[in-house]
């Protein structure tokens, strides 16, 4: 029996550190007893250490072997780990022999047709929990996927909880999350924030969104290109002094995310601009306890989860680009975010303001977040609020106050 259903793969399509830990985030985020199953494993891949590394206590691991190793490659490879690695990973003959899991991870990047892509998602039904989600990595390169690239876009629209590039591969792949099933909005208490390869390390505590990389890559590609076309001019130095600024402004700092379950935390950087308990229909009803907090051009701006819970619904609103900080931004451009919570509906609003005209949003509805998690960003000044059901949460801020996102308590669940 075939371990690994037939998708056509090429030699020169391989998976590095950086998709392998993108591959394994959903396994490595559960703080809770978690079973994972990789299959089309290879004894030799960095999709096996990066799933091997993502082990607790209490977790379980099934390896199934893919066309490039075999069950004993793998058991020798795992003996040699150790035995409390050992007693926690499984590995099986053929995928008939797994058990459903709450993670299910693809190990080889899938370039096969769009047909065979489907016929595979579909194998692996049986072998999936309720609410587990299915991690898959396809060619990002144009012409090399056969039709899978195409499939799974399509699977994401459908059933995608993420969806990640990963440009520092060979080749860059795109990874794709798929949760076929709900999950249970109490598991999301349980979890960590996700690892995001568009959060780039500089250094252990700071690192900078994948926007500010591609801002700061065109800055210095114009001032080459006007330092070429005029090299006489010192024309070329405005793009590249910019590139600086323009990288620091997507800065994304490691937070510490306070351990007090009761604690709801800032969605952003910034500074509190109102605190009120007012109605929203586009809610629900009832009233709603807001907190609004401005990001001036010198804030940190990528937005965090100010609870854990599970993403309901996600929807933009259109109107202007008023001066954040003025009543007249309550009309800008906002994008909601709605997530079922244990204490009920709670939702965060990103809002344009006079200068910010791009909001970013990473968590399609079904995802999982983490109190604190990293989920989307607004590009220069701008606002966030957070709305909370009235009568179950009491603000801890006060106009004026300074924030910190993911960090400072602005509520508390009563």
């Amino acid at each position: 029996m075939t371990p690994f259903p037939s998708v056509s793969t090429a030699p020169v399509t391989g998976v590095g550190p950086r998709a392998a830990r993108t591959l394994a985030a959903e396994f490595a985020r559960h703080n809770a007893a978690t079973s994972a199953l990789v299959i089309g494993a290879d004894h030799a891949s960095a999709v096996v250490e990066a799933a091997v590394e993502a082990l607790l206590p209490g977790d379980t691991l099934t390896l199934v072997a893919g066309e490039r190793s075999t069950a004993d490659l793998l058991r020798d490879h795992i003996t040699g780990l150790g035995s409390w690695i050992a007693d926690r990973v499984r590995i099986i003959d053929s995928l008939a022999e797994a058990e459903p899991a709450d993670v299910v991870i693809v190990g080889e990047p899938l370039t096969g047709t769009a047909e065979e892509t489907r016929l595979l998602l579909d194998s692996f039904a049986k072998y999936q929990k309720d609410g587990a989600v299915v991690a898959v990595a396809t060619p990002a390169v144009p012409g090399r996927t056969g039709g899978a690239a195409a499939e799974l876009f399509r699977q994401s629209a459908l059933f995608g909880v993420g969806s990640e590039l990963v440009v520092r591969n060979q080749p860059p792949l795109r990874i794709h999350k798929l949760r076929f099933t709900p999950a249970d909005t109490a598991k999301a208490a349980t979890l960590a924030p996700a690892y995001r390869p568009s959060s780039v390390p500089l250094t252990r505590g700071m690192h900078i969104d994948s926007n500010g990389v591609a801002a700061a890559g065109i800055a210095l590609g114009l001032a080459a290109a006007a330092r070429a076309a005029r090299p006489k001019s010192k024309l070329w130095l405005l793009p590249a002094l910019a590139a600086a600024p323009v990288a620091a402004f997507f800065r994304d700092p490691e937070r510490d995310v306070p351990e007090d379950p009761g604690a709801v935390v800032a969605a952003s950087d910034g500074r509190v601009l109102s605190v009120e308990r007012l109605t929203e229909p586009r809610l629900g009803e009832g009233e709603f306890l807001r907190v609004a907090v401005f990001l001036s051009v010198l804030d940190v701006h990528v937005n965090r989860s100010p609870v854990a819970g599970r993403v309901t619904g996600y929807f933009v609103i259109d109107g202007g680009y008023a001066n954040a900080m003025t009543a007249a931004a309550e009309h800008n451009v906002a994008a909601y975010t709605v997530l079922d919570t244990d204490h009920g509906t709670v939702g965060v609003v990103q809002r344009t303001g006079l200068i910010a005209r791009r909001i970013v949003q990473r968590a399609p509805v079904g995802t999982l977040l983490a109190r604190g998690e990293r989920y989307g960003l607004i590009r220069f000044g701008s606002r966030t609020d957070v709305y909370l059901p009235a009568d179950k949460a009491e603000a801890t801020v006060a106009v004026g106050d300074k924030v910190i996102g993911a960090s400072s308590v602005i509520a508390r669940w009563k």
